[in-house]
């Protein structure tokens, strides 16, 4: 349940539509103007009013930026600051779709659907875009309808996918490929490295990862829409009236690492909370070849202190790079339930950074407003940083904070680094 923050200074209103922006943030649309989901609040940041009424979609950038789609243009936020993207000082009106994935060079393109064609942002400098129409292999006749993304993990790349008027294609490292299937799709969507597609009757599912695909039986699709997906391989579907969530099985929840998380600290908490339901025989989590059992209540990757405080999980000695963490509960029937997070391992720097120079500056751009004279919890000095470090770290790296959208991950990373070498003055 979503409260209106006690430091907005207008009621949201009636809520329109709702767009994810990360792990556990959202963007919403309501009566009067757009808001941040964020911890069980609605808080409207700086920009709410602006773009106005029309939302389409959202993609977060691995950079921390996140782009939105609107009928009156495509907009980027990024440190707190929405700015819209324009071509030869005209706005791109009419964006219905938009997803982060490899462009032909292989650096990080937004591609998105606007005036039944496909497009292409690419980077070229700071602060610059070159933007053109994507070349993608249409029939004639053939119009495309949405796009939607795989996220990326240590077995593949992010790929974007097209739905068109009359098939569904992938975009992998060669080009645009069809995706066979056996009846013509109509509705699909995406989540980290799973895909739902609904073909004629079928209700079909792709583990990218596993690169395997499954068929959801006991669905009736007749009167059936998509809803939303997580990472996990979940999806909620509208069926007639009802609103339901379909699953390959009982998926365990992992606590303390979510999808594309950059993972700068040596050591980190971990968790999985199981589905209600039957015990499995075992728990396990598996990372770059380590197989460690856990047990319950907890389910801890670090075990537990012998009050059953959950103990951090040291990564001293990881590869840096993309990993993949799975938690693996096995029943005694012989089945098992699997949720693989993506990650990157990025070691931290031995250089010790300072509250006055490298925290500072963050501090009073992004934070100082809600946490000097603010609602947020006061965080006017360097002592209250220190004292307050890790519940700091653990906001910024969930995205709860900063209100005014999520830091750049660079930003969180100085965090944690000046924390973890001292959290020197």
């Amino acid at each position: 349940m979503l409260e209106n923050h006690p430091g907005n200074t207008v009621a949201p209103g009636r809520v329109r539509a709702v767009f994810r922006m990360g792990t556990s943030s959202a963007l919403v649309e309501a009566d009067n103007g757009l808001f941040l989901a964020q911890s069980g609040w609605l808080i409207a940041p700086s920009w709410r009013e602006a773009p106005g009424p029309g939302l389409t979609g959202t993609a977060s950038m691995p950079d921390g930026a996140v782009w939105l789609g609107h009928s009156s243009g495509l907009y980027q936020l990024r440190d707190g600051v929405l700015s819209a993207l324009k071509v030869d000082g005209k706005a791109l009106e009419g964006v219905t779709s938009l997803v982060v994935a490899p462009a032909d060079n292989g650096v990080t393109g937004l591609w998105f659907l606007r005036q039944d064609a496909a497009w292409l942002a690419v980077r070229t400098a700071t602060g610059a875009w070159r933007v053109s129409p994507a070349q993608v292999p249409l029939l004639e006749g053939e119009r495309p309808v949405t796009l939607v993304g795989l996220g990326a993990s240590e077995k593949g790349k992010a790929e974007a996918w097209l739905l068109t008027s009359e098939r569904l294609l992938r975009r992998a490292a060669d080009g645009w490929r069809q995706v066979g299937l056996r009846q013509k799709p109509t509705q699909v969507l995406a989540a980290g490295r799973f895909l739902w597609v609904k073909a004629g009757d079928a209700l079909l599912s792709y583990d990218a990862d596993a690169d395997k695909w499954g068929e959801a039986s006991g669905v009736d699709t007749r009167e059936f829409r998509f809803l939303a997906a997580d990472e996990s391989g979940c999806a909620w579907v509208q069926l007639g009236a009802d609103t339901v969530a379909l699953s390959r099985g009982p998926v365990p929840r992992v606590l303390g690492l979510h999808e594309g998380m950059e993972v700068v600290a040596d050591t980190l908490v971990v968790r999985a909370r199981l589905v209600p339901g039957v015990e499995p025989v075992s728990v396990t989590f598996e990372v770059a070849g380590v197989e460690v059992p856990v047990r319950g209540p907890s389910y801890s990757l670090g075990g537990v202190e012998t009050d059953g405080t959950p103990k951090p999980y040291s990564f001293v000695g990881l590869e840096p790079g993309p990993h993949t963490l799975n938690a693996v509960a096995r029943y005694v029937d012989g089945t098992e339930a699997r949720r693989a997070v993506a990650f990157q391992y990025q070691p931290l720097s031995t250089v010790a950074l300072g509250w006055q120079k490298d925290i500072r500056p963050l501090h009073e751009a992004r934070c100082a407003k809600c946490h000097v004279s603010g609602p947020g919890r006061l965080l006017s000095s360097y002592e209250l940083w220190r004292d307050n470090a890790q519940l700091i770290i653990a906001a910024v790296r969930e995205q709860r904070m900063p209100a005014d959208g999520p830091l750049d991950p660079q930003l969180i990373s100085v965090i944690q680094r000046w924390a973890a070498t001292g959290a020197n003055p």
